[in-house]
């Protein structure tokens, strides 16, 4: 007897987005981190690599759900942008506070995608939806870590 109530197949496909867009957030984090400039700029890096090891963890998690269910992860990257909920978002201005206003956008997509998901699993497959609740408070965590971090800027400058 299976312990997934609900459709494995749409469950794998909805984990596969989600995965999609955690790849591009590792990126968005990872890039940002590396070329960020201006005022707190040290406190923005520190913030975004820790992030995006955060991305790269929750990646993880999504890939061994998706095969613990069956499925298939996105194998190729080409995959990323045809998946995505969120996108990506290139930084074309290294200001910490351009950088920081292009990832909390992100976090907000984030946590309305991670929201649905666990509104999709509730009481239809009860490990995805802890992996996916466990993942929505990081994401919540990061949008919250920034907000703090946009309060300090507008305070230096």
């Amino acid at each position: 007897m299976s312990i997934v109530k609900g459709d494995v197949e749409e469950i794998v496909r909805l984990l596969n987005k989600a995965l999609a867009d955690e790849w591009l957030a590792y990126y968005q984090y990872w890039i940002g981190a590396k070329v960020v400039r201006g005022v707190m700029k040290n406190e923005a890096v520190a913030e975004l690599t820790e992030h995006a090891a955060d991305e790269l963890r929750h990646a993880d998690m999504l890939v061994e759900r998706i095969m613990q269910l069956g499925g298939d992860p996105i194998l190729d990257p080409k995959q990323w942008y045809d998946l995505t909920n969120c996108g990506y978002e290139v930084p074309n201005d290294y200001a910490v506070q351009k950088i920081v206003e292009q990832n909390i956008k992100g976090e907000q997509c984030a946590i309305g995608v991670y929201t649905k998901l666990l509104d999709f699993t509730k009481e239809k497959d009860e490990i995805t939806y802890q992996i996916v609740l466990e993942i929505l408070k990081d994401e919540v965590e990061h949008e919250d870590d920034l907000q703090a971090l946009m309060e300090d800027l507008a305070e230096k400058i």
